[in-house]
């Protein structure tokens, strides 16, 4: 009987990257880590990452889940679902990109923060600017795209402790604006 032996998280990662001829700097840049880190990684130079954060970036970039690595412990907080995160990867499977495909759409230093927007670290953006240029990467409409907006920013006043329900009718005349200036 043979046995079976588990890959190393260093081979999935040197095999994702020539699968995906994806430079190593670039995928440096995608998870947040220096380029000599991840020739060390690779190399087993230094022992694979046992740090949440690096390995949900690798495993998000990889479109795999953390814990297919061994060193992946689950966290022990609850992790939030954003439904607008959720529609973001619908459209990005729709479009029958790659997160790499998409990621490379967007300028180096804005990756990594796509990165944590994906895997729920970081919620959608406020600044619409960025927002229509995540939607038009991924031909969302600008009546869904303006919708996901509007839900961010009625989150962002409840966290800064607005009653959005008993300030209804500024809510509504403040989004009826936005929404004629940014639907033009």
């Amino acid at each position: 009987m043979k046995q079976i032996v588990p890959e190393k998280s260093s081979e999935k990662v040197a095999k994702f990257l020539k699968k995906n001829s994806l430079h190593k700097r670039d995928f440096a840049e995608m998870i947040g880590v220096t380029l000599s880190y991840v020739y060390n990684l690779i190399d087993e130079t230094v022992p694979f990452s046992t740090r949440g954060t690096t390995l949900e970036r690798i495993a998000t970039v990889m479109e795999i889940n953390p814990e297919d690595f061994g060193e992946y412990r689950i966290p022990q907080e609850p992790i939030l679902i954003d439904e607008s995160i959720e529609m973001l990867k619908d459209y990005i499977k729709e479009s029958k990109l790659s997160v790499v495909s998409f990621l490379k759409s967007f300028p180096r230093k804005k990756r990594l923060e796509i990165v944590d927007i994906l895997r729920g670290a970081l919620p959608i953006p406020i600044d619409y600017k960025e927002l229509l240029m995540i939607g038009k990467t991924l031909n969302i409409s600008k009546e869904e795209l303006y919708s996901m907006w509007e839900n961010r920013m009625k989150q962002v006043l409840e966290s800064a402790g607005m009653n959005i329900y008993s300030n209804s009718q500024l809510v509504n005349s403040m989004f009826e604006c936005a929404k004629k200036t940014l639907m033009v």
